[in-house]
C-alpha cells in the first residue's frame, strides 16, 4: 500500500489518527450489529453450551487470523514488526492479568471493547464502567499502580527482549497460521448453522476480525514510509483508553493510531445502533449492580495492562499474529470468566433458588 502521495499532503500523526478512526469505525459497526462479546461467549461456554455467542466469537477470531495470516503470506504485513511482538512479553502478567480481566468482565457484564460499544447506544452503566477502566489502566501504566504492575510482570518474562511467536517456536511454516484459522472457521460455521444464525450475523461477526487485520496492514504500511517511528498496532482498548484519557488532560497531546481508534469505535457503534433503532438510555439497576460493575471495571483496567492487552487486544489482535503471551492471556481470561460466573452468578442463582 503506497501512502507516500497521502503523506505529501498530510502530517504523519494525522494520517495515523485517520487510520485509527477507520479501523475503529469498522470495528464499532461490526461489533454492535453482531453483539460480539467475549464475556457472553465465556459465560455461555461455562454453562455447558456452544450457542450463538460462542459461534460469533469464534467467527470473529478465525476471520482475524485468516485475514492477518493471508496478509503475511502476501507480503502486506510482517508480524515481527508489530509492537506487541517486538517487546518483552510477560508470562506472569498474562496469567495473573488474564485471570483478573476475565473475572472483571463478568462482574462488569462486558469487556472493555464491549463497554465502549454499549456506551455508544446510551448505556450509562457502560459509560461509568468504561471511565473507571480507563482511569485504572492509566494508573497501571504510569500512575500509582505502575510499580505493582511492573513487579508482577517482571516475575517471569520471555527471553531475548522480545515476545514469542508460537508458529516459529513450534517450527511450523508461515502457512500454518492460515490453516489453523481456516480450521477454527470451519468449527465456527458448524456452530453458526447449528444455532441458526443468519447471514447478517455472520457478515458482521466476520467484520470484527476484518477490522483487526485492517489495523495491522494500515499501521504497517505507514511505518514503512513514515519519517518518524510509527507503531505497528491494531485494535485494542487498554492502552488506547488510557491514552485517550490523557489526550484531554495534556497541553500538546501526540496524534497517533490510538487517538483515532476509540472515537472511531464509538461513532461506528452509534451509527449502527441509530440505524437499527437501538439507541436507548439505560442506567444501573441498583446499588449492588453499580458496586459490581465498578469493581469489574477496575479489575479489567489493571488486568489488561498486566496481561499486555484486553479481550480484543490480546484475545483477538495479539492472537491473530500468534503472540505466545496473548494466547496465554486469552486462555486465562476464559478461565477467570468461567470461574467467576460459576462462583458469583451460577452459585448465587443456586443459593437464591434454595432459599
Amino acid at each position: 500500500m503506497d501512502l507516500v502521495p497521502l503523506l505529501d499532503h498530510m502530517d504523519e500523526g494525522l494520517v495515523a489518527v485517520l487510520m485509527g478512526l477507520l479501523t475503529g469505525a469498522v470495528f464499532g459497526v461490526a461489533a454492535q450489529r453482531s453483539s460480539f462479546c467475549l464475556r457472553a461467549a465465556t459465560v455461555e461456554f461455562a454453562r455447558g453450551a456452544l450457542g450463538s455467542r460462542v459461534a460469533v466469537w469464534l467467527l470473529a477470531f478465525s476471520t482475524a487470523v485468516i485475514w492477518v495470516q493471508g496478509a503475511v503470506l502476501l507480503g502486506l504485513f510482517r508480524s515481527e514488526e508489530a509492537r506487541m511482538m517486538a517487546v518483552t512479553g510477560s508470562w506472569s502478567g498474562a496469567v495473573i492479568g488474564g485471570l483478573m480481566f476475565g473475572a472483571g468482565m463478568v462482574l462488569a457484564r462486558g469487556c472493555s471493547g464491549r463497554l465502549l460499544v454499549l456506551a455508544a447506544t446510551g448505556n450509562l452503566r457502560a459509560v461509568v464502567s468504561g471511565l473507571i477502566f480507563a482511569v485504572v489502566a492509566q494508573m497501571s501504566l504510569h500512575g500509582w499502580l505502575a510499580p505493582a504492575r511492573a513487579w508482577i510482570a517482571g516475575l517471569w518474562v520471555t527471553p531475548g527482549g522480545a515476545n514469542v511467536n508460537l508458529l516459529h517456536a513450534a517450527g511450523l511454516p508461515e502457512a500454518a497460521g492460515l490453516v489453523l484459522g481456516l480450521a477454527i472457521a470451519a468449527l465456527a460455521f458448524h456452530l453458526v448453522r447449528r444455532n441458526g444464525l443468519g447471514l447478517r450475523a455472520m457478515v458482521f461477526a466476520s467484520g470484527v476480525g476484518f477490522a483487526v487485520a485492517l489495523g495491522w496492514v494500515l499501521t504497517f504500511s505507514l511505518a514503512q514510509v513514515a519519517f518518524e517511528p510509527a507503531s505497528v498496532t491494531s485494535a485494542t482498548f487498554s492502552g488506547p483508553s488510557a491514552n485517550m484519557l490523557m489526550f484531554f488532560l495534556t497541553e500538546n497531546p501526540a496524534l497517533d493510531f490510538d487517538i483515532g481508534l476509540v472515537p472511531g469505535v464509538f461513532l461506528g457503534a452509534l451509527v449502527a445502533a441509530w440505524a437499527g433503532r437501538e439507541v436507548k438510555l439505560q442506567g444501573f439497576e441498583g446499588e449492588g449492580q453499580m458496586r459490581r460493575s465498578m469493581t469489574g471495571a477496575a479489575l479489567m483496567g489493571f488486568g489488561a495492562m498486566l496481561a499486555g492487552g484486553c479481550a480484543i487486544g490480546a484475545g483477538v489482535t495479539g492472537g491473530s499474529i500468534f503472540v505466545a503471551t496473548a494466547w496465554l492471556a486469552l486462555f486465562c481470561m476464559w478461565v477467570g470468566a468461567g470461574v467467576t460466573d460459576w462462583l458469583v452468578d451460577q452459585g448465587g442463582l443456586a443459593r437464591r433458588a434454595a432459599a
